[in-house]
């Protein structure tokens, strides 16, 4: 019996054992696209995600 079969068996008691891995399938969700043009210019949908203020300055 060496130093550290103890310790092991304590954090064993301790914590347990590790959670069940979970399948990659049952993480995912597919959803259909939705109705909106993905290639539409929304100027105002574009400040939301992109604010620089070099940006708003120009070139």
């Amino acid at each position: 019996m060496t130093g550290r079969e103890p310790a092991a068996e304590a954090r064993r008691a301790r914590f347990g054992a590790l959670p069940q891995r979970i399948a990659f399938a049952d993480m995912v969700e597919e959803r259909p696209p939705t109705d909106r043009p993905a290639a539409g210019y929304d100027p105002d949908a574009l400040a939301v995600r992109f604010a620089c203020l070099a940006a708003d300055l120009g070139p």
